[in-house]
């Protein structure tokens, strides 16, 4: 079912110590707005958010000064950084349109597909997933590292789009959806397949980081799979439990086995097999531990309920953020 009604537009831009790069991103994503508002594919009232995540520049000096200048740029800014995830549960919050559109600052996705985007929410998807065509732009340890990560995700059991990041389109009820889950362990990318409305794709080629430096090295990479896994899926608990199962069979099999031996007089006495049980079932142990606690650790934290962002100012607009 297509969608008749010219929609408003709010582009999410979560920014982290973004100052070299925020006047090339405002200057470019502005334009692009300008163009679907002018060929009637968005509203005029359609506007850009900043989501300042507590950066340490002067990332919200800029995004004020914006807000000042251009009637259809809005700023908000949380109490403290929180994180990339957290910074743009903030912006899907505090923005009020039929669409919006989540993108990073530093202009890495084709914004060219933006229109696009809209075009497929004119078509009836409710979710618009901006996915990476390709990876040969890539060097080899990074293309290796994030197709092992999508791999592992999807051996774990979580439910995701390969390629694709943070860059989307939501619909105002897809969105609605995305934030009734109350959760403080938030990993988008297998969030939002969970909500299970209408979807499509579009195919880009994805640029060098315009300006700055990357807030995704290999070491929060990592910590971003490890919260996706552990706040998705239960896999790795039941990984546990084969494998002590596993364990315990190979352990009775070599019980019956060292009683067959003593029996018949062919026992040869060493260390050598005790201290290599003794050590693999402690490494097992203590991954086990480790995992458990976890999810332990997971629990914990969404028991509090605590909020996840408090926001300390916002510019331009009245956004309603909580």
């Amino acid at each position: 079912m297509t969608k008749q009604v010219t929609p408003t537009l709010a582009i999410v831009v979560p920014c982290y110590n973004e100052s070299e790069v925020f006047s090339l991103c405002l200057r470019e994503l502005s334009a692009v707005m300008a163009d679907m508002a002018g060929n009637g594919l968005i509203a005029g009232n359609s506007y850009l958010l900043f989501v300042d995540d507590g950066s340490k520049d002067d990332s919200w000096t800029q995004i004020e000064a914006a807000c000042r200048g251009n009637g259809h740029v809005r700023g908000l800014k949380l109490s403290r950084n929180k994180g990339h995830q957290v910074a743009l549960m903030a912006g899907l919050t505090a923005a009020d349109a039929d669409i919006i559109v989540s993108i990073d600052a530093d202009l890495q996705d084709d914004i060219s597909v933006i229109q696009d985007m809209v075009k497929a929410y004119l078509a009836g998807s409710d979710i618009v997933y901006g996915v990476r065509g390709s990876r040969d732009a890539d060097s080899g340890f990074k293309r290796f590292t994030a197709e092992s990560f999508y791999k592992i995700m999807e051996l774990m059991g979580v439910q995701q789009v390969s390629n694709h990041a943070d860059f989307r389109l939501l619909s105002r009820r897809a969105c609605a959806a995305l934030l009734a889950y109350r959760e403080q362990n938030i990993y988008l990318r297998g969030l939002v397949p969970l909500i299970g409305f209408k979807s499509s794709c579009v195919y880009y080629d994805r640029a060098e980081r315009a300006a700055g430096e990357s807030k995704y090295p290999l070491k929060k990479m990592l910590s971003l799979a490890l919260e996706g896994i552990t706040s998705l899926t239960v896999t790795p608990l039941r990984i546990i439990a084969a494998l002590g199962l596993s364990i315990s069979a190979l352990s009775m099999v070599a019980t019956f086995y060292s009683i067959l031996l003593k029996y018949t007089g062919k026992t040869v006495e060493g260390w050598t097999s005790v201290m290599i049980a003794i050590f693999f079932m402690g490494g097992v142990q203590m991954l086990s531990l480790g995992i458990i606690g976890e999810y332990v650790g997971k629990i914990y934290m969404e028991t509090k309920g605590r909020p996840k962002f408090f926001v300390e100012k916002h510019v331009g607009g009245a956004p309603d953020a909580s």
